[in-house]
């Protein structure tokens, strides 16, 4: 059986789904299409011309490779196909992004026959996807005298590239959307649990939302056909949670405009809105499709004679709509005036500025920033080469430099590691900056997208300048199911070969590890003035400045060692008083969210910096602070620690990456060797004075402060969902902080899980002192609620080993993982045992386990979104509920919350995870030592 036939099977079954055939990247399989194509007798030649042309992925997939190689072929006219003249060969060879494309041009812009060298050349002007090796081509085809790369670098340094193109239309009509009220989870564009679809652009597709708005948007697209659809989140944020490119492309993909013709499914330039914006990192996922993210503000507190908010019963604000956005209101985006209007255009209804920067411009006019990165590259290098002044064509960097203002931690790292800027120019919050970028992470949920963008931006291999970059298996740990066993592999050996230490080894010679892919960068990150770029909305190290990013700008940061963003504004934690015995740290995580609302009224987190001082907590510990730090909407956090902590956790971090080399994880370029080097370095640095852990000057300027007391802290804390609540807007935030008493000992516990990123070694060591204790006091150990436990990493299960808790743990569980057995299938049901589970994010994720439907969940996890870690029943709704591994425990053990007594007399003589605050401030290093 032939491979194309298999492919019509292929498409037989898609039909049933629905679905157009799938977009074809094997070169084998075109392989055999052309040479139908070339058969004029041939029964599939009608059908292989359409694949041929309209259903070939480009950039550097196999496919490509073989479909730019015969193109060649008919402009050179060794072949001939009546379809495909050499003109509308060239135009395909125009849509198909750089790699073999990109290097089949350049042949017949170099090549002998001066007619084909000039098409040639006039179709590369229009290409920025050039790497050095093409570039280098150019450059010495240039200096031997050739006209036509003359002619193409003087093309470049102009750059004709992006000035040719058409401009942002002035005005841009839209009709609204409203997908839901409240935040919107980027799991309700791209549920975690068809996180295995994501590369099938328009199988995901369906998963958005349901199939009920689907057709809704369709039918206002009937109705508007003039207009843009804009996606709204009312009284909520666009976009929580995380970055979800899927979630981006299933956006464009519904509402959006085609890149290309010739490309199936890859949509652009998608609308997006909410009352309170965009959340950041889902903004910058936006920019990426060159769409555009609106702020709406329609709606605002109502106010007092006073100028105060008015409460409602909850304690909430009251809001007043100050227009509407109800579904199916018509629009006006003026690009010029940068202000939102009526349909007309008659009524100014909102500033709409931020969403219309110079930079933004850039994005939408390019059809997204991937194009201005590379194009500015390109720039750059052609007028270095034909020795003449770039033209000033891109927006410059936004430089902003205060005088005598001292820099925050963020800004003194960004200054660090600023790309292109003015020498010797101090930059703050606000300047837009090309950044080089030191580690890199890619989960594998999102991996088989990045190694996609990777493959269309014709990219080979990891970029020199990133440090380290890591590829997880942690999202799809609970069950290697036939889904996973399709997919990992083949993106493992891809993510090897470019050059990725990778949680896989595609030969097979070291174990294959799950480990969660937060606490792998947070070990490989071994200096605090590093930048860290992750495809993970909890890429939130406790040393250096860490931002989740969407699969794409992963891929960027992978091919090129840089992004571009903006020097973020910061808000300073610090804390007062002491910890009560009785409390785990990760209460304080919860109070702090809680006492930043109660003195700021507004989440003043949102879209900045989050700069804790907790410097007596070795990164492990302090992680848990940080990686909450997304829930809090942030855009990122630093954690600002003493000389001694951050030697204390590079030393740590040494260990686990030697363990890392022990188990045969490095590559042959000795990535892993050479961040224990770093590290060797960086201690050398602290420990002679010359540099020591990083601190925000006394002069600093922030956009806000908070104090948390520690004083007040005197019960456990639970972030509720508040399922329901009376206005949906307040439902699924991270926002009700309550203590545990406001239950009364009586809310009803269905199932315990203590896992995620959120937990380290101390969490599970709590778990299994707990254990011991309860046999201790009544002889026996007994579940009334099951308990799911999933150490972060297998380094952390050797270590429970080694200090006798892991026997502990296994006495008492009913269910242990066995790697040399995973499961197949997911859980669906439960018994009152514990459960201990593979490494990885199990039921956090959502995306293979989940919860029974309807179930009350408390967790350590992070996630009490909708649907995440527990779906609703036709009777009840599912709730996450998010608290302390020893309140998780006690839940599970009882089948309720407990009350303040039972928890106190459960954590009696147990080391949870205290914090103190430094006695002594750290002394200022002053911004001349970046």
């Amino acid at each position: 059986m032939s491979l194309y036939t298999d492919y019509l099977n292929e498409i037989e079954s898609r039909k049933g789904q629905g679905l157009h055939p799938k977009p074809i990247d094997d070169g084998a399989l075109l392989s055999e299409i052309i040479a139908q194509i070339k058969d004029p007798a041939n029964e599939h030649r009608k059908a292989s011309l359409e694949f041929f042309i309209y259903n070939t992925l480009p950039g550097t997939t196999n496919a490509a490779g073989v479909k730019a190689k015969f193109l060649k072929e008919i402009i050179l006219g060794e072949v001939a196909v009546e379809e495909i003249t050499p003109a509308f060969a060239f135009e395909l060879l125009s849509h198909m992004k750089g790699g073999p494309s990109v290097e089949v041009l350049l042949d017949l812009a170099l090549g002998d026959d001066a007619a084909i060298a000039r098409d040639a050349g006039e179709v590369l002007k229009t290409q920025v996807f050039l790497y050095d090796a093409d570039m280098f081509r150019l450059r010495d085809a240039f200096k031997a005298g050739n006209e036509v790369a003359k002619d193409v670098l003087e093309s470049y340094a102009k750059a004709e590239f992006f000035t040719k193109l058409p401009d942002v239309e002035d005005e841009i009509k839209v009709v609204t959307y409203v997908a839901a009220e409240g935040d919107i989870s980027t799991d309700l564009l791209s549920p975690g649990n068809q996180a295995h679809s994501r590369s099938d652009r328009e199988l995901h597709g369906k998963c958005m939302i349901s199939p009920e708005a689907q057709q809704e948007i369709v039918a206002l697209q009937k109705q508007h056909p003039d207009k843009r659809v804009m996606m709204i989140a009312e009284k909520g944020t666009m976009g929580v949670g995380s970055s979800r490119m899927s979630g981006v492309n299933n956006v464009a993909l519904w509402t959006g405009k085609q890149a290309s013709p010739y490309v199936p499914f890859v949509n652009f330039a998608p609308v997006v809105a909410g009352t309170n914006g965009i959340s950041p990192i889902f903004g910058t996922t936006v920019d990426v499709t060159g769409g555009i993210g609106l702020n709406l503000k329609n709606w605002v507190k109502k106010l007092d004679a006073d100028g105060k908010p008015i409460l409602n019963n909850d304690g909430n604000p009251v809001l007043e709509q100050k227009y509407s956005v109800e579904t199916g209101t018509v629009l006006t985006i003026n690009t010029r005036s940068k202000k939102l209007l009526s349909e007309d255009g008659s009524e100014e209804l909102t500033d709409i500025a931020a969403a219309f920067t110079p930079q933004k411009m850039e994005f939408m006019k390019a059809g997204g920033s991937y194009a201005i990165v590379f194009g500015k590259k390109l720039q750059t290098f052609a007028a270095e080469t034909i020795g003449v002044e770039a033209p000033l064509v891109f927006a410059p960097s936004k430089e902003i430099s205060n005088p005598d203002q001292g820099l925050t931690a963020v800004e003194k790292i960004f200054n660090r590691n600023a790309v292109g800027v003015t020498p010797g120019k101090v930059l703050h919050a606000g300047s837009d900056v090309r950044v080089k970028v030191n580690i890199v992470g890619s989960q594998d949920t999102t991996g088989l997208m990045t190694a996609q963008e990777l493959e269309a931006m014709a990219a080979t291999v990891i970029s020199p300048l990133v440090d380290g970059a890591y590829q997880s298996g942690c999202h799809t740990a609970s069950v290697w199911d036939l889904k996973a066993q399709a997919n990992i592999p083949k993106l493992m050996s891809f993510m090897n070969k470019f050059g990725l230490i990778t949680a896989r080894d595609p030969k097979g010679e070291y174990h294959p590890m799950t480990d969660v892919i937060h606490k792998v960068l947070n070990d490989i990150t071994v200096d605090d003035w590093d930048i860290i770029i992750g495809g993970d909305s909890h890429t939130r190290m406790s040393k250096g400045v860490a931002f989740g990013a969407d699969s794409g700008t992963v891929a960027l940061a992978l091919a090129t060692g840089e992004a571009t963003m903006p020097i973020p504004q910061s808000v300073k934690v610090t804390f007062k008083g002491a910890m009560k015995d009785y409390m785990d740290f990760r209460d304080v995580v919860h109070a702090t969210q809680a006492q930043m609302l109660q003195q700021h009224g507004d989440n003043v987190f949102q879209g900045r910096v989050i700069e804790v001082h907790i410097g007596t907590l070795l990164a492990d510990q302090a992680f848990t602070f940080t990686d909450w730090t997304a829930e809090m909407k942030a855009k990122a956090s630093i954690c600002i620690s003493n000389d001694e902590t951050l030697i204390g956790s590079l030393e740590l971090a040494k260990s686990r990456i030697q363990v890392m080399i022990d188990k045969g994880m490095d590559n042959a370029a000795g990535t892993l060797a050479g961040l224990i080097a770093k590290a060797d370095k960086r201690i050398a640095e602290i420990k002679s004075g010359e540099k020591p852990a990083l601190t925000p000057d006394d002069n600093a300027e922030y956009f806000a402060e908070v104090v948390v007391d520690l004083d007040e802290i005197s019960e456990p804390m639970i972030a509720d969902p508040d399922v329901n609540n009376t206005d949906p807007s307040r439902r699924y935030t991270h926002d009700t902080i309550r203590p545990v008493s406001y239950y009364g000992g009586e809310k009803k516990v269905d199932l315990g899980f203590v896992g995620s990123c959120m937990v380290h070694k101390g969490d599970m060591k709590i778990v299994a002192q707990m254990l011991k204790n309860l046999e201790k006091a009544t002889g026996k150990v007994e579940f009334k609620a099951p308990l799911v436990v999933a150490a972060p990493t297998y380094n952390i299960i050797d270590e429970l080993k080694e200090e006798g808790d892991w026997s502990i743990l296994e006495k008492y569980s009913g269910f242990e993982f066995d790697d040399n057995a995973p499961k197949n299938t997911a859980r669906t049901e439960y018994e009152n045992i514990l459960y201990l589970e593979r490494p990885g994010c199990n039921l956090c994720m959502g995306n293979q386990e989940k919860a029974e439907k309807g179930d009350t969940v408390l967790a350590t996890s992070t996630r009490l979104f909708q649907g995440r870690v527990v779906e609703d029943s036709t009777e009840k709704k599912g709730e996450s509920l998010l608290a302390s591994t020893p309140v998780v425990v006690l839940s599970a053990i009882l089948g309720r919350t407990p009350s303040i007594d039972e928890y106190k007399t459960a954590v009696e003589g147990i080391d949870l995870t205290k914090f103190s605050p430094p006695l002594e401030k750290t002394a200022t290093a002053r911004s001349v030592h970046f």
